[in-house]
């Protein structure tokens, strides 16, 4: 059975790409993405094969 680690990560409007590609490059993938605590700010929920 596969058992996954989860992160939740804060985005920057301007620089959500650069962040999500920098999380994807070292094996997480992107669950969700929500509204953060300002209209300025998201959340990211992303997930990874947690390692043996």
């Amino acid at each position: 059975m596969t058992k996954w680690e989860y992160s939740t990560v804060p985005l920057l409007v301007h620089a959500t790409k650069q962040i999500l590609d920098t999380w994807g490059e070292d094996g997480w993938e992107l669950v969700q993405v929500v509204p953060g605590p300002n209209p300025e700010q998201l959340v990211a929920y992303l997930k990874r094969e947690k390692q043996a």
